[in-house]
């Protein structure tokens, strides 16, 4: 009998934190920012969202190494493994995707004509700064299983 006091005690935080507004928009801010950075990060291989050299500025093509293509793949790696570390860590991930913003803003600023896309970049920075300050705050308070 005692147990079954035990479990109705557990449930009920549980319970409480998945139903806080808070907490909610926490795991819909994690759950975007590991799964868009992954599949825009996949399609730097495969372009077929969009032909992602075109979002190179030029000054950068001309600093890295090797062709705009090749400097979208090492952008993919780095975009899938931001998502990952936003889904296993959110608290450092959200800075690090707040951070790779950042330099795509840049990026994107300094191309004439793409000045609405980084305008949404920073709506995204936003988000994810969002994020690493809710996971901050729901860091250790997850509800168990």
């Amino acid at each position: 009998m005692s147990s079954a006091t035990t479990t109705t005690t557990s449930a009920t935080p549980r319970r409480a934190v998945l139903t806080e507004p808070g907490y909610q928009a926490f795991v819909i801010l994690r759950t975007g920012f590991t799964v868009a950075p992954i599949l825009f990060g996949l399609d730097k291989f495969a372009n077929l969202l969009v032909d992602w050299p075109t979002y190179l500025a030029p000054w950068i093509n001309d600093i890295v190494p090797g062709s705009a293509q090749a400097a979208m793949y090492a952008v993919g790696v780095i975009e899938i493994v931001a998502g990952l570390v936003v889904a296993l860590t959110p608290r450092f991930g959200g800075w690090l995707v707040a951070g790779w913003l950042a330099g795509i803003i840049v990026n994107l600023l300094t191309i004439p004509g793409y000045y609405d896309i980084a305008l949404r970049d920073f709506g995204l920075l936003l988000g994810a700064v969002a994020l690493a300050r809710l996971a901050q705050h729901y860091h250790g308070k997850r509800p168990s299983h």
